[in-house]
């Protein structure tokens, strides 16, 4: 049984966190979505942060640059594994709410900001970057953009991966693909990690400057649902991202870009 704890306004929307007293389970919604999902040790209970998890441990990673926040769990997994994380989100108050709530690590460096001015402002240099920041159930639109990536990609160190989290509602969804598109403008090397035949689900898209990464397993076990992320986890494939698109397809595209809604 899945009861409200929290119900906070912020500037960028309202935040509901629900709980499950039975199993200890929390959960970050907002924007009719759940941002964040972890038991009650605050193992992720959602399968593409496994995904992003595992990707990252065979990155070879000291340093994870984090653009979004939501619950920190990601960033709390990784810095319990020993790495020095930061990050980034324009929503000061999801930081507090990470905090009180699910048990952000105190070691984890926050910064409340736009990512891609974060980037600009900052000259460090990560082994990892990561994007995992939606609004309104999308990417920021900038946060898509080759500029961003070719940005991004001058604060990687040399072997450095990025990592983008992305929505997809269907097979013919190209988001994942558009930003595969933008992120190869950078030269790195990009892998798509994708559950076909799904829907509303969640793919990686991968940018790497160390040469392809393997599919992930479950490295933490949660302690509930771990069955259930693991078959999630399998069920992801390697996949080539599309370059071309059907003509009609391609023309709703372009309408759309030229002529937002």
């Amino acid at each position: 049984m899945i009861e409200p704890i929290a119900v906070i306004s912020t500037d960028f929307g309202v935040v509901t966190i629900l709980g499950s007293p039975s199993n200890g389970c929390r959960i970050y919604a907002q924007d009719d979505g759940w941002q964040s999902h972890a038991d009650r040790a605050g193992v992720s209970l959602s399968y593409y942060v496994h995904a992003l998890y595992g990707l990252v441990a065979q990155a070879d990673a000291r340093t994870v640059l984090m653009i979004g926040c939501g619950g920190g769990i990601l960033g709390s997994m990784l810095t319990a594994a020993g790495l020095a994380v930061t990050i980034v989100d324009i929503n000061p108050t999801s930081f507090s709410i990470a905090r009180e709530f699910f048990a952000l690590s105190p070691e984890i460096e926050c910064h409340a900001c736009d990512g891609a001015d974060f980037l600009r402002r900052h000259d460090r240099r990560y082994d990892v970057i990561i994007v995992d920041a939606f609004n309104g159930g999308a990417i920021p639109k900038h946060l898509q953009s080759a500029e961003f990536f070719l940005l991004a990609q001058r604060r990687l160190n040399t072997a450095g991966h990025i990592f983008v989290n992305v929505l997809l509602d269907h097979d013919f969804d190209w988001t994942a693909d558009d930003i595969a598109f933008s992120l190869a403008m950078t030269g790195l090397e990009i892998q798509m990690l994708d559950t076909q035949g799904d829907i509303d689900r969640n793919a990686i898209v991968i940018g790497s400057g160390a040469g392809r990464l393997q599919p992930p397993t479950v490295l933490i076990v949660p302690d509930i649902q771990h069955e259930q992320i693991a078959d999630a986890l399998g069920n992801m494939r390697f996949r080539t991202w599309r370059k071309s698109r059907p003509v009609k397809e391609m023309i709703n595209y372009l309408v759309r870009m030229i002529a937002p809604e």
